[in-house]
């Protein structure tokens, strides 16, 4: 069994509804506006899920109570006026309301844009194993990279109304861990997410022949050592393509990062390219995932093979 292309969702044109939900942590009310107008100035109508600037009464790192988040995003899923679901903020708790979701009623809706990183990545593989739908593994709304950084906007921004524009991607810091070549299905994000849904009703069957996009914020360097043992002591790096590195903030030096990286991911002896340009560094380029590219470590470039999106109905 190997990684498989996932559907892809159409993309957006000028007038499109978007929803805005908080799956994970809370966003600041003046940020999310200052995104809200971001996405008004490319001809998009935002609307705010109703409980996106919600804190949970009792656990403040969470946006709201699980069904409450949960809610959101289904209704904003099964909602025939809404183009695109699109993540204010992560943080953590995707997890706690992946199971909560209705699956079912979001099926039957149809394929949508789906935009977020970080904690979010537990919500990627959800919708990757639950409805076959490859997503964008881009900037959230309320995000300050998304709010400060004009090439981080303007990749969403490409990628969600003209994706035949962007296939190519890598910022020019890019280059070879690892050297080589290699061609699979997109797939991954934040490290300790990928780790944490092991052997949950979401976790893939296989990561074999995929291209994994792996990086992180916040891990020291012996945590990452750890979360990388795990995986491939469960074997979930087995037979993987090639690898896509992003960035790894506030994990320490990076020369003692990338030592790790290095250590761990060089024997398996395919194509590792480091600094391509995603995660939660200062530009945070959008990454279509569950989509057929080329990893290129030695141009540091990763090149999808069709338009993210498909074109727009009508």
């Amino acid at each position: 069994m190997t990684a498989t292309p996932l559907e892809r969702p159409r993309r957006l044109r000028p007038g499109d509804r978007v929803a805005i939900v908080s799956p994970s942590g809370p966003v600041p009310e003046d940020r999310l506006e200052t995104g809200l107008a971001i996405l008004r100035g490319w001809g998009l109508d935002p609307v705010v899920m109703p409980h996106a600037l919600d804190v949970h009464p009792h656990l403040p790192y969470l946006a709201g109570t699980d069904e409450d988040r949960a809610r959101d995003l289904t209704e904003a899923w099964c909602d025939p006026s809404v183009s695109a679901v699109l993540c204010a903020r992560g943080g953590y708790g995707a997890q706690r309301m992946a199971d909560l979701l209705d699956w079912t009623a979001m099926r039957a809706a149809g394929p949508k844009v789906f935009v977020g990183y970080s904690d979010v990545t537990a919500l990627h593989e959800a919708f990757a194993v639950r409805m076959g739908l490859a997503t964008l593994h881009g900037p959230m709304t309320g995000a300050v990279t998304f709010l400060a950084d004009t090439a981080t906007q303007e990749s969403l921004r490409a990628t969600l109304f003209e994706p035949e524009t962007v296939r190519t991607l890598g910022l020019p810091g890019a280059g070879p861990m690892v050297p080589g070549r290699a061609r699979g299905v997109t797939l991954g994000g934040c490290l300790a997410l990928l780790a944490a849904d092991l052997a949950t009703p979401h976790a893939r069957p296989t990561w074999h022949g995929g291209l994994l996009l792996l990086e992180d914020v916040g891990e020291e360097p012996y945590r990452l050592d750890r979360i990388l043992t795990q995986l491939l002591r469960a074997g979930r790096l087995d037979g993987v393509a090639g690898i896509a590195l992003g960035s790894w903030e506030e994990c320490g030096p990076y020369a003692e990062v990338r030592a790790t990286l290095l250590d761990r991911l060089a024997p398996l002896g395919v194509p590792v390219v480091e600094n391509l340009g995603f995660g939660h560094g200062p530009t945070n380029l959008t990454v279509p995932l569950g989509r057929p590219a080329t990893l290129d470590a030695d141009a540091g470039t990763l090149t999808v093979e069709e338009p993210a999106l498909l074109p727009a109905a009508g």
